[in-house]
């Protein structure tokens, strides 16, 4: 038996985990820290003066996202659902103007990365395709040392300072209590969070546009989110903001597919990915900054470069292209390799620098501790993925999972044991030497008051899209806030949105059927055309698939001369049959490679019904058409084809529908523009119909119109409601 206790010994008071007698609950009425303070502030972090740097000294900070970075054990708390490519970054030379970083300012240089792109609410096992913003972190692994650029789809974030960062998450996780719903933010305590944090707003916006619903990571854009500060060779400093400009285009799926996909083929993003770099499609990005002076102030003709829910428009400062990204390999080991990569935002290089941005300050804390929970220890950086591809004299020793053999017997400096090694590099050694600034300010938990505004850019973005774009954020708001259960946070919702515009709250308050509130939106505002996804001019189609309908009695030379056109494009013909098998014989045959049963819409861009194919009352079939059509792809069919359209319902007349006598080039150039131009968006948006001149057919052979692209006419108007 265990001796008993003397006297001056005694056990922790029997309290539960939270101070009081019931370990299920928190207790008490007021806000504290772990240990029982009472917290006056959980929404500022302090900082040296209201636009200074966050400080270390700010131990409720520290504690709130140190216990938020080790929530979950072993996937991460956000990001969980990844996939990730290998590929190579090429400088164009063009930043040496303004960085003295040597893998932006050198050119022609080439710099292996490793990028992963990732969903943000939802676990490891949930779906692409769900509304959610887009991881978009890219590894570079340079002669000076490794970078990471950890950035999103969306260019803009729902807070303003990293302390909130546990909060929002928490509010878009499903509810605690029954783990629902899954990787959406369709429910009460998101729509709660957001309707009270209103510094949300802008993010939101982007969240329920298209852009929440990406087609594929390589029509994806991918933007920094913060301001850094880049010094070049003579120590000089500009304020850059960094972009990923996707080759392919910026696309995104509609509301419908994006459910499908959920359902059909959870891992749609992933699969288009691998698929197309396997099938020789890699995914091409230029990469671009914006460049404003660094003269003080933190800011940029009225906007706050400080402030990560803010963005600086394209059409006031342009992106200037520095580089190119080619994603060209799968990896080898999804663990080894998309799991157990290691971003960090404090993975800088000399010329590239952070600023005061309070959002920024805290990912420099949080993504270490977070790395050092999730996997296993501080010795991350030695898993393979992680090794940096320039020389590593630490002077770090030991630890869980130590897999290097340290020599020496001084691993401090200065020493002379180990004859005063490794030396300190300063500037003219490549060291990071950071510019000197001017910290000074009264320690405040506060923001500038330049971050009270949280609706201008709102509006601003809603009102540069296109009548149709706008018409799925209202779509997806009605959605949305349909889930909420608590009237009154639709209600409040709906008063943010009246900020906004008084269009878009008044369309959602009647798909909720409640009344809309009145609201002071502002009347005159800035339009960026460049944060309209829509296009008129076809773009590149390499990695897109393009289904073809046949059977045994298909014209299947005609298949044979459109595949070999569209893989001039980079693009993919895969046939469709009520059988797998092969159809024909001899040299003109052709592999069945998809089955009405195993077809959906969703996979394809553009679906084509071969001349001579039968006629066919498949349920299946019919389904596949019609959801194409409603998805607004681009559909096509030659000779006597057009009717197993005319079957589905589908008109030859209609804005995006190709036929053709045979499939000779000008039909086959009039299907692969179709899908250059991602929808035919005319199907979606017949009231605009009227501005826009019909296209004419080619030869007498090919009929379609091309998609609507609002005119700056339209946009103008839509800026003075």
């Amino acid at each position: 038996m265990p001796p008993l206790p003397r006297p001056d010994q005694s056990a922790p008071a029997p309290v539960g985990p939270t101070g009081s007698h019931d370990s299920r609950a928190q207790s008490g009425d007021f806000l504290t820290t772990a240990q029982g303070v009472r917290v006056p502030d959980t929404d500022h972090s302090l900082k040296a003066g209201d636009r200074g740097p966050t400080l270390l000294e700010d131990f409720h900070l520290r504690e709130k996202i140190t216990h938020f970075d080790h929530e979950r054990i072993p996937e991460r708390v956000v990001h969980a659902r990844g996939a990730a490519a290998h590929g190579t970054f090429e400088s164009y030379g063009s930043a040496k103007t303004v960085t003295k970083a040597g893998f932006l300012a050198n050119r022609g240089r080439t710099t292996p990365v490793f990028v992963r792109f990732s969903t943000v609410l939802g676990s490891r096992g949930s779906a692409d395709t769900v509304r959610d913003t887009r991881g978009f972190a890219v590894k570079f692994y340079t002669d000076e040392g490794t970078f990471d650029l950890v950035g999103n789809n969306i260019p803009v974030f729902f807070i303003q300072d990293g302390i909130k960062f546990p909060d929002v998450i928490h509010a878009g996780k499903p509810q605690p209590d029954i783990e629902l719903p899954q990787a959406q933010s369709a429910h009460d305590s998101f729509w709660d969070f957001v309707s009270l944090h209103t510094e949300a707003t802008h993010h939101v916006m982007w969240n329920m546009s298209d852009r929440g619903i990406p087609r594929s990571y390589r029509t994806m854009e991918g933007f920094g989110v913060h301001t850094f500060r880049l010094v070049d060779a003579e120590g000089k400093t500009s304020l850059v903001k960094f972009h990923w400009k996707p080759v392919a285009g910026v696309h995104s799926l509609v509301w419908e597919e994006a459910q499908i996909a959920a359902g059909v083929d959870p891992d749609f993003h992933r699969r288009d990915m691998a698929d197309g770099i396997k099938a020789g499609a890699p995914l091409e990005y230029e990469f671009g900054i914006q460049v404003m002076p660094d003269d003080g102030t933190d800011t940029f003709q009225g906007i706050d470069l400080l402030d990560p829910t803010k963005l600086v428009p394209e059409e006031l400062v342009p992106v200037q292209p520095i580089g190119k990204l080619t994603l060209d390999r799968n990896p080898t080991n999804y663990f080894a390799e998309t799991e157990q990569v290691a971003f960090h935002t404090g993975h800088l290089v000399p010329g590239i620098e952070v600023t005061n941005d309070p959002l920024m300050q805290a990912r420099l804390f949080s993504y270490l501790d977070t790395q050092i929970t999730r996997l296993g220890g501080p010795n991350f950086s030695q898993l393979p993925i992680n090794r940096p591809h320039a020389p590593v004299n630490d002077m770090l020793r030991d630890g869980m999972h130590q897999t290097a053999v340290h020599t020496g017997l001084a691993p401090y400096l200065n020493n002379t044991v180990d004859g005063g090694e490794p030396e300190v590099a300063g500037a003219n050694d490549h060291g990071y030497v950071q510019t000197e600034r001017v910290i000074e300010g009264r320690a405040v938990r506060a923001n500038p008051a330049s971050f009270d505004d949280h609706f201008t850019q709102s509006t601003m973005f809603y009102r540069s899209l296109t009548a149709i774009e706008q018409d799925h954020v209202v779509e997806a708001f009605t959605f949305e806030l349909g889930k909420v259960f608590e009237q009154s946070i639709k209600e409040r919702e709906l008063a943010v949105l009246a900020n906004v515009d008084t269009d878009l709250c008044e369309r959602v308050a009647a798909g909720l059927g409640l009344p809309a509130p009145a609201g002071t939106p502002m009347e005159d505002v800035f339009v960026s055309p460049a944060l309209s996804q829509i296009i008129d001019t076809p773009g590149p189609i390499a990695g897109r698939k393009i289904g073809v309908i046949a059977d045994s009695g298909s014209d299947l030379s005609g298949i044979g001369k459109l595949r070999t056109a569209a893989a001039r494009r980079g693009a993919t013909v895969h046939v469709i049959a009520a059988a797998g098998g092969v159809l024909g014989k001899g040299v003109r045959t052709q592999v069945v490679e998809r089955t009405f049963l195993t077809v959906r819409s969703i996979e394809f861009d553009a679906f084509v019904v071969a001349g001579g194919t039968t006629p066919s009352t498949d349920i299946k079939l019919i389904v596949l058409l019609q959801e194409a059509f409603r998805h607004c792809k681009a559909i096509a069919a030659w000779g006597d084809g057009t009717a197993i359209l005319e079957r589905a319902g589908i008109g030859t007349t209609e804005p995006g529908v190709i036929v053709g006598d045979t499939a000779v080039k000008a039909f086959n150039d009039a299907v692969l523009s179709a899908v250059g131009l991602h929808r035919a968006w005319d199907r979606a948006a017949a009231v605009m119909a009227s501005e826009v001149a019909p296209a004419k057919p080619e030869a007498g052979a090919v009929k379609a119109k091309p998609a609507v692209k609002a005119k700056p006419a339209v946009r103008a108007k839509r800026a003075r409601r």
